[in-house]
């Protein structure tokens, strides 16, 4: 998949993945979307960190490549900050295209001026130690979905969606039929249409079959 597909996923969105990727992929977790209107996409470059331990978000940022999605793990979530501004700073600075964290952030202002796409599980200034020995670009659980290094990562408003490589051409596609019908219907519903009528619904609340 390109960069050119890559972003595409970004503007179909978490909602339309989900649904053409047969609802799959779903992070189910609760998250803080620090940049309002942001929407990114990438491949995913995984970390696990030690519990309550950054060490190795420090040594990913030797790691990350431009364009991908750091995802940022401990074997438990726990509001603990594993980024900060300055960690942050050099993630930009490397081009990454967003941050997914399952635990805390902190210098929330500080992040939000700084602008770099970031989502996060809480916000809480705990400290975390740099100890801890963990694992980077190994395959990672986050709310119950597996990501593996390279998988594609979706964030929005809505929160987050995850793709295995091998399927992301093919979600791809389908999400572009999907916003194609749904195009339509929307031109259906502005006109006055209800989707009571046109998804068959009336028959199931009613018991008619329409004609």
């Amino acid at each position: 998949m390109n960069e050119s597909e890559i972003n595409e996923l970004a503007r179909h969105g978490v909602a339309t993945i989900y649904e053409a990727a047969g609802r799959t992929g779903l992070i189910d977790i609760p998250l803080i979307q620090l940049i309002a209107g942001s929407r990114v996409a990438g491949r995913a470059c995984t970390v696990r960190c030690g519990q309550g331990d950054n060490l190795m978000v420090h040594a990913a940022m030797d790691r990350v490549q431009p364009g991908e999605i750091l995802v940022l793990t401990m074997p438990e979530p726990e509001p603990f900050a594993l980024v900060g501004e300055l960690l942050a700073t050099q993630a930009q600075v490397r081009q990454v295209a967003g941050i997914l964290i399952d635990a805390s952030v902190r210098d929330v202002e500080e992040l939000q001026a700084l602008g770099l796409p970031i989502w996060t599980r809480w916000i809480r200034v705990r400290g975390a130690t740099k100890t801890r020995v963990g694992a980077i670009n190994e395959p990672v659980v986050v709310g119950s979905t597996s990501i593996a290094p390279g998988d594609l990562v979706v964030l929005d408003a809505d929160g987050a969606v995850a793709i295995a490589a091998a399927r992301a051409s093919a979600v791809l596609e389908a999400s572009r039929v999907r916003t194609h019908s749904e195009t339509a219907l929307r031109a259906q519903l502005r006109a006055g249409a209800l989707s009571y009528d046109l998804s068959g619904l009336r028959a199931v609340v009613e018991g008619k079959t329409q004609h």
